[in-house]
């Protein structure tokens, strides 16, 4: 099972897509093992962002990641990292396939709604950046066997 980072960015909680965009996580399968609503300070969009920081767009996007709340979630499943990114679609709104969060609910080359760990290296940077420890919990969903095939003993 991989945990990913997910981030609901300031367009979409200022949209009022939070609760439509969670379901779909919800609802292909993936367990929220964390969740918070928090402002990013500048300090930490600088450090998330930090490989962007030679690029042109890296003032705007730090600016615009601490404009407005965020919703900051963990999310766990088998193949969890993939899943996510195949849901969000293409960075950009414009050129994103129907049935993709940024293909359904954005437009904008800009502002595109939000964000995924792209590796599992990535994924626990990112979460540590986020989450406290304690903060991304392990427990038991009854579901799991009907999301899972687990007849060979784990999930497939």
């Amino acid at each position: 099972m991989e945990t990913t980072l997910i981030i609901f960015k300031p367009d979409a909680v200022q949209r009022g897509l939070m609760g439509r965009i969670l379901s779909r996580f919800e609802e292909k399968g993936l367990q929220v093992v964390g969740c918070k609503l928090m402002k990013i300070t500048p300090e930490l969009a600088a450090t998330h962002y930090e490989a962007h920081k030679e690029k042109g767009f890296y003032k705007g996007l730090v600016a615009f990641m601490t404009s407005s709340p965020v919703l900051v979630l963990a999310l766990r499943g088998n193949g969890a990292i993939t899943i996510a990114r195949n849901m969000m679609g293409a960075t950009f709104g414009s050129k994103a396939n129907p049935g993709t969060i940024r293909g359904d609910f954005g437009v904008s080359n800009s502002f595109n709604l939000i964000h995924g760990s792209d590796s599992p290296e990535a994924a626990e940077r990112e979460l540590k950046l986020f989450f406290k420890a304690g903060e991304v919990l392990e427990y038991h969903r009854a579901v799991e066997g009907w999301v899972y095939d687990m007849s060979g003993g784990k999930p497939e």
